[in-house]
C-alpha cells in the first residue's frame, strides 16, 4: 500500500496539470474573442451606411408674360419615423391607430403604408409604400393642415410622428386656362430608366409623361441630391452622416398666353355645348391660336378635357382608366396628334395646285350642282348650283364641282390608271410643299404627320388590307343592324379586294376637296393658312421660349426654323381676297357667324369645312387669320360630329378673335 500511494498521487497531479492547461487555453481564447476580435465583430453587426436621394424642386411652366401655368404648391403630409415603429412593442399599431382617429382616416389605409411593397406580409398596392425603407413612412398625404396640427398638441401620444410639407405640382383648373393636354403630366420613372440615368433619376422622383412636362423634362426636373445615413441592424436610419443638396430645375417660359388660353377653352366648351343643343354629338373638339410673328402657339385647347390637379392629389386606378382608355380620352392633344379629313379648308391647297396644273384664274368656271366622273356622280354641298363664276367666288361659296373637274384633268394628265408614280401630280406636290403629310416639327413629344394619299400609299394600303377586304367581300356584314350600311360596306370590300390598289379619278377628286383618305391635323392646317396669310413665309409652330434658373438667369430657346415658299401664279393674292370674302360676303360660308363683329377694326379672313365621315355626323372646320392687312394670328377650330363649319366652328373662332382684338387695342 505504501508503494502504490505515491504512484496514485503522481497520476492525480499529472491529470490536474492537463486540466489546468486546457482551462488556460480556453480562457485565452475567450479573452481573444472578447478583446482582440471585438472590433471585427462590431464591424459585422454594427451600423452601416446607405444613400437616400433628395428630390430636386421641379421648375415651373410659365406663359409668355411669366404667369404660372404650372406652379409648385405645398402639400401637408403626416409621417412616422421607422425607428419609432421598430422600438414599439406592438410595431407601432397603437400610435398609427391614434393618428387614424385624429385624421378621421381608416386605420387599414394608414397601416398599409407602413409596409414596403414586395416585402413579406406587405399590404397590396396601392396601400403599401413603394418608396425607400430608409425614409420616414408617409402615413397620410395631402391632409387638412388644421387636422394635422392636432397631432402636435400631445406629442407624447404620437411618438415618431411628424407633420411635414412637400412641394407638389399645382395646375390651373380645367376651366382656368391650363392647357392640360399641351402641358402634360408626371409619373414615376421605370426601374430601367432609373438604372440608365446615371443618378439623374430616382425611384421616388417624378418625370414627365406627356406634353411639355415630357418634352422639357430634363430642364424642368433639375438634379437630385442625396443624404448618407447610418443604418442599424434593424434596417432603420439612425443618423445622417453626409448631405448633398439637390439642384432645382429651371422654369420654362412658353409662348402660351394664359388669358387667351382661358378664353379659347371657354369658347370651345360653349361652342361644343351649343352644337349639342342643336342635336349634334359634338364628341371631341380642338382649337389653336398661332402667333405669325414667330410661330409661337398662343393657345391650344382640346375637348374632352380634365382637371390636371388629379396628378397632384394621387390618381386612383379608376380615374386612371377613365383618363387613358378609348379614342375620346381627355389626355389626347387633338390639336397636334389627331389627323382627320380637312374638308373644304383644303381648297386653299387645291387652288394653287390647280394653277400649277395650268388653270387660268382669270377664266370663269362652271359651279354646277354635280359632276360625273366615270360611273360616279360627285355633288356640291346640298347640290347647290352657282353657274359660271370666278375662282374667287368659287372659294367664297365653297364650290366643290370646279375642283372635281380640275382633279379629273390632273388624273388624266398623269396617265390615269396607268400612271406609275405621283412625281408630276400638281395637287399632291402642292400639298407636300405646304407641309402636309409631314409633322410640323413642334416641340412636343408626339405629333401626327397626317396623310396625303398617293399611288404608292394606295398600293401599300391595299396589300395590308386585301385579306380582310376579300373576306368581307365573301361574308358581308351579317351582324350589322343597318342593312343599307352593310350592303355599302360589302360592295366597298368587294371593290377593294379586286382593285383596291388602283388610284382612281375618284381618289383625286376626293383629295381636291379634302375628303377621302387625306387627313391633316388642326395644327397643320393652321400652319398652311399662316403661310398663305404671310405671303409664303412658313410659320414653324413652337411652345418653348426660354428657360430661367432659380437665380433668375434667362436663356432663350431656339425657335423654329423659318422658310418661305412660292405659291404659283396669282394664287396667293386671289386666296387672300377670297378668304376675306368668306367672312364679309353675304354668300360667304362664314358670313352669318361674324354678323355684328367689328370687321373694320379687326378684319378676319378664313375658310369653312364640313367633312363627311361614314357612320358619323359631319366634322366642322374653320381656319382663319387676322388682321387681314397685317396678319398676326391664325385661329383654327375643329369639332368632330359638330355639323357645318359655318354654324359650329366659325362662331367659336369669332369669340377667340374678339379676345385677340381686345388684347391688340
Amino acid at each position: 500500500m505504501s508503494r502504490t500511494a505515491p504512484r496514485l498521487q503522481v497520476r492525480m497531479l499529472a491529470s490536474l496539470a492537463v486540466l489546468l492547461l486546457l482551462a488556460g487555453v480556453l480562457l485565452g481564447r475567450l479573452g481573444q474573442l472578447q478583446l482582440t476580435d471585438h472590433e471585427e465583430a462590431a464591424g459585422v453587426n454594427g451600423p452601416v451606411t446607405a444613400v437616400v436621394p433628395l428630390p430636386a424642386l421641379r421648375g415651373r411652366i410659365l406663359d409668355r408674360h411669366g404667369r404660372p401655368i404650372v406652379d409648385n404648391a405645398v402639400r401637408t403630409d403626416v409621417t412616422i419615423d421607422r425607428a419609432a415603429l421598430a422600438d414599439a412593442s406592438d410595431g407601432g399599431r397603437a400610435t398609427v391607430r391614434r393618428v387614424a382617429r385624429t385624421l378621421d382616416l381608416p386605420f387599414a389605409r394608414l397601416w398599409g403604408r407602413t409596409t414596403l411593397c414586395g416585402a413579406p406580409g406587405a399590404a397590396d398596392p396601392p396601400l403599401c409604400w413603394p418608396g425607400s425603407p430608409l425614409v420616414p413612412v408617409p402615413l397620410a398625404v395631402d391632409v387638412d393642415p388644421a387636422q394635422a396640427a392636432a397631432l402636435g398638441e400631445r406629442p407624447e401620444h404620437y411618438p415618431g410622428v411628424s407633420v411635414t410639407t412637400q412641394p407638389v405640382r399645382s395646375y390651373l383648373g380645367a376651366d382656368g386656362g391650363g392647357a392640360a393636354q399641351t402641358i402634360g403630366y408626371l409619373t414615376r420613372p421605370t426601374a430601367d430608366a432609373v438604372a440608365e440615368s446615371d443618378g439623374a433619376l430616382t425611384g421616388e422622383g417624378l418625370v414627365g409623361a406627356a406634353g411639355l412636362e415630357l418634352q422639357y423634362d430634363e430642364l424642368l426636373r433639375g438634379r437630385p441630391g442625396h443624404r448618407t445615413v447610418r443604418v442599424d441592424a434593424r434596417g432603420v436610419a439612425i443618423e445622417e452622416a453626409d448631405r448633398t443638396e439637390p439642384t432645382p430645375g429651371k422654369d420654362l417660359v412658353t409662348t402660351l398666353d394664359r388669358r387667351v388660353q382661358r378664353v379659347t377653352e371657354e369658347a370651345l366648351a360653349e361652342g361644343v355645348q351649343a352644337a349639342r343643343d342643336r342635336g349634334h354629338a359634338a364628341d371631341t373638339a380642338a382649337a389653336v391660336v398661332l402667333d405669325l410673328r414667330d410661330g409661337g402657339v398662343v393657345a391650344s385647347a382640346s375637348l374632352p378635357t380634365y382637371d390636371p390637379s388629379v396628378w397632384s392629389r394621387g390618381v386612383t386606378q379608376e380615374e386612371y382608366d377613365r383618363l387613358t382608355k378609348g379614342a375620346d380620352s381627355p389626355l389626347i392633344d387633338r390639336v397636334s396628334t389627331v389627323a382627320q379629313p380637312p374638308a373644304s379648308t383644303f381648297k386653299v391647297v387645291s387652288l394653287p395646285g390647280a394653277v400649277a396644273s395650268g388653270v387660268d384664274l382669270d377664266e370663269p368656271v362652271n359651279c354646277s350642282s354635280s359632276h360625273r366622273i366615270g360611273d360616279r356622280t360627285f355633288s356640291n354641298y346640298e347640290s347647290r348650283s352657282y353657274g359660271w363664276i370666278s375662282w374667287r367666288r368659287a372659294i367664297t361659296v365653297s364650290c366643290d364641282t370646279v375642283f372635281y373637274r380640275v382633279a379629273e384633268d390632273v388624273w388624266r394628265a398623269q396617265g390615269g390608271l396607268d400612271a406609275q408614280d405621283d412625281g408630276g401630280d400638281p395637287l399632291i406636290r402642292t400639298a407636300r410643299t405646304l407641309g402636309l403629310g409631314s409633322p410640323t416639327g413642334i416641340d412636343l413629344p408626339a405629333e401626327s404627320a397626317g396623310r396625303i394619299p398617293d399611288r404608292e400609299w394606295k398600293q401599300e394600303w391595299w396589300e395590308s388590307t386585301k385579306e380582310e377586304s376579300c373576306r368581307r367581300a365573301e361574308t358581308g356584314y351579317p351582324d350589322m343592324a343597318d342593312r343599307t350600311d352593310a350592303r355599302y360596306l360589302e360592295a366597298l370590300a368587294r371593290e377593294n379586294c379586286e382593285s383596291g390598289h388602283l388610284f382612281r379619278p375618284g381618289d383625286e377628286a376626293n383629295l381636291s376637296i379634302g375628303q377621302g383618305d387625306v387627313t391633316a391635323t388642326l395644327l397643320q392646317m393652321s400652319t398652311v393658312f399662316g403661310t398663305i396669310a404671310d405671303e409664303g413665309r412658313v410659320p414653324t409652330p413652337h411652345l418653348g421660349r426660354a428657360t430661367v434658373t432659380a437665380d433668375g438667369e434667362r436663356t432663350a430657346l431656339a425657335g423654329g426654323d423659318t422658310s418661305s415658299i412660292d405659291l404659283p401664279g396669282e394664287s396667293g393674292d386671289l386666296l387672300r381676297r377670297a378668304l376675306q370674302d368668306v367672312v364679309t360676303d353675304p354668300d360667304g360660308t362664314a358670313h352669318s357667324a361674324f354678323a355684328g363683329f367689328p370687321l373694320r377694326e379687326w378684319p378676319v379672313a378664313g375658310k369653312t369645312g364640313t367633312a363627311e365621315v361614314h357612320g358619323k355626323q359631319d366634322t366642322a372646320w374653320f381656319v382663319s387669320y387676322a388682321p387681314v392687312e397685317d396678319p398676326r394670328y391664325v385661329v383654327g377650330v375643329v369639332v368632330s360630329q359638330g355639323g357645318t363649319g359655318g354654324a359650329t366652328s366659325a362662331p367659336i373662332a369669332r369669340d377667340i378673335h374678339e379676345e385677340l382684338a381686345r388684347g391688340a387695342r
